[in-house]
């Protein structure tokens, strides 16, 4: 857990990150040993970012692979300028940006052996996934719950954003949960 400081100033570096963006083109580079230690510490983060309450962009990762401190420059930058489905973010663009912080725990695998036991499993509001078979992968965060609160239609999207059928399940596919620690401006 973060204290309401560290939350800050993570929402600081990703402001941060997004107008060095707009500025020089790339993240802003963190030298993450002059941060507290919790915020040193190998994170992973997903960084949204929505303008009147649209998404505007969603980068992330999965994988605590960098110190959090880093993984929140590299995210909200890439959030603001890489997100495929949008141009990139234009300065016009930046007043009413707002930016929101997603610190995942590390995903778990979760062992199911058919779709309704994942299915029965599932925590509404509470769980983000990792869905996977073969080489297609796709991950909803918690927050999507407040779009899609059922189950089923979670896991249909959820199956769809991977590449595969809504109505697919075989023994090839790999269910991984984890949970977020959220705040924003």
């Amino acid at each position: 857990m973060l204290d309401a400081e560290q939350r800050r100033t993570l929402l600081e570096i990703a402001a941060a990150s997004i107008d060095y963006g707009l500025a020089h083109g790339r993240p802003l580079a963190v030298d993450s040993a002059s941060y507290p230690e919790a915020l040193q510490a190998p994170g992973a983060a997903f960084v949204t970012l929505t303008r009147g309450g649209e998404l505007r962009g969603c980068i992330g990762s999965l994988e605590a692979t960098r110190p959090l401190v880093e993984d929140i420059a590299q995210n909200a930058h890439a959030a603001a300028f890489r997100d495929p489905r949008f141009p990139p973010l234009s300065p016009v663009e930046r007043d009413g940006l707002s930016i929101h912080i997603s610190v995942l725990t590390p995903p778990a695998p979760l062992e199911v052996d058919s779709e309704e036991a994942l299915l029965a499993a599932m925590r509404p509001g509470v769980d983000g996934f990792v869905l996977q078979e073969g080489n297609r992968r796709g991950t909803f965060l918690p927050s999507v719950w407040e779009s899609l609160p059922e189950p089923r239609d979670f896991l249909r999207h959820l199956k769809l954003k991977a590449g595969l059928p809504p109505d697919h399940w075989s023994d090839a596919i790999r269910v991984q949960r984890y949970t977020v620690e959220e705040f924003g401006d």
